[in-house]
């Protein structure tokens, strides 16, 4: 599952990896993020969270690389990614390459409390 929701007030798009993600989640997560990326602005922050991810089919890199462009188109300022396990890191910087046209500035925290520290939640 993946679990997009957003925080206009703190300018703050979550997006949570839960157990066994599939291609047609990432995809159902990317409209979900469209419409809520509508209400942030430029300069706006994202908080991804692999904490509780199990495994993540090969064919989601697409739909991710495709989040990252719209993301992307809409201005990001910042980006933090919860990673605890580095075996479970899918690749993201690679993907970073080539789907910002300017990369965002991005943070690797091991917990969530790292990353909200890094946010100031």
């Amino acid at each position: 599952m993946l679990l997009v929701t957003a925080n206009t007030v703190k300018q703050l798009l979550l997006l949570s990896y839960i157990g066994r993600v599939q291609p047609e989640e990432v995809e159902r997560a990317r409209e979900d993020g469209g419409k809520l990326l509508a209400g942030l602005l430029p300069g706006f922050r994202i908080l991804v969270d692999f904490g509780r991810l199990e495994s993540m089919d090969i064919a989601c890199a697409a739909e991710i690389g495709r989040l990252m462009e719209l993301v992307d188109e809409k201005d990001i300022g910042l980006l933090v990614r919860v990673i605890p396990d580095a075996s479970k890191d899918i690749g993201l910087d690679i993907l970073t390459l080539f789907h910002y046209r300017h990369p965002p500035a991005t943070i690797t925290c091991k917990s969530m409390e790292e990353a909200a520290e890094k946010l100031s939640l």
